[in-house]
């Protein structure tokens, strides 16, 4: 009964990842295709040799860990909002997914907007308000331009986090919250004893799969900066894309690919083996 489905399986994901592995173990350029010697764990040693790869994986670092950790921390205030009764409550909630339905290359246009030095709604906010002396070329110059994109990634996100913790809260018994207010406890005692413990096991599902997800995009920084300026922005999947694609070198895009699959890998064990620990 399973064989169609595991078929489709092999064909689909195993296929491309042993053909991935094939590519990172030879040498494979784009001018020369008929020609591919093997090279073995040279393209892996190149890669763990080449100072970008680690200044891609310090971005892919900070662009996972400030996304990840702003979109649950929006999410978690909008669930919670949500979660309480108020007038127009059903429009507020449909609202809420909106970023989360957009495509990523229209977020990534509308924040290019917003974040433009000469026309850019944050800029003129900003110094009209004086919170800004003056415009700030947020995508244009290095230490600046990672805190736009995660500005961006965390307006996209942060529905993903809402809807599932939403959808976490609604399974608590509200007869908890009744006997919790009988015995005396205040808001926070209620959300200490409470909510939290019951949205355990949501809050590692949700944080394990958003992180695998940013960790693995690219498509919302190559609209916005391209990894520029430099390579400011420039995270692990994107170097790995514009090694293969743009250079035209498939082995070494191909292993900088499979670095960061045993990266992912690395993460997402220790990640299960902490929390069925805990």
């Amino acid at each position: 009964m399973l064989a169609p489905a595991l078929a489709a399986a092999a064909v689909l994901v195993l296929l491309p990842v042993l053909d991935t592995l094939w590519l990172s173990l030879h040498d494979v350029i784009l001018y020369r295709p008929r020609l591919r010697p093997f090279v073995g764990l040279s393209n892996y040693m190149h890669a763990l040799s080449d100072p970008v790869f680690w200044e891609s994986l310090g971005n892919s670092l900070l662009w996972v860990i400030g996304a990840v950790s702003l979109q649950f921390a929006l999410g978690f205030a909008a669930a919670l909002l949500l979660n309480r009764s108020f007038a127009w409550r059903g429009v507020a909630r449909a609202l809420v997914v909106v970023p989360w339905a957009l495509p990523s290359v229209i977020i990534g246009l509308i924040w290019t907007w917003m974040l433009d030095f000469n026309l850019g709604v944050l800029n003129n906010i900003g110094v009209q308000l004086g919170i800004l002396s003056h415009s700030v070329p947020w995508l244009a110059q290095p230490s600046t331009a990672m805190a736009g994109v995660i500005l961006a990634v965390m307006w996209q996100g942060f529905p993903f986090f809402a809807v599932t913790l939403l959808a976490g809260l609604q399974a608590i018994p509200g007869e908890l919250y009744e006997a919790a207010a009988i015995d005396g406890a205040g808001a926070w005692g209620k959300f200490r004893h409470i909510t939290l413990p019951g949205l355990a096991g949501v809050i590692a599902t949700a944080l394990l799969l958003r992180m695998i997800w940013v960790a693995n995009s690219l498509d919302l920084i190559l609209v916005m900066t391209g990894g520029g300026p430099g390579t400011a922005t420039q995270t692990l999947p994107l170097h790995a894309f514009l090694t293969a694609w743009s250079g035209g070198n498939y082995g070494h895009g191909s292993a900088l690919a499979v670095l960061l699959t045993l990266l992912l890998l690395g993460v997402v064990v220790t990640y299960v083996w902490r929390s069925r620990r805990e």
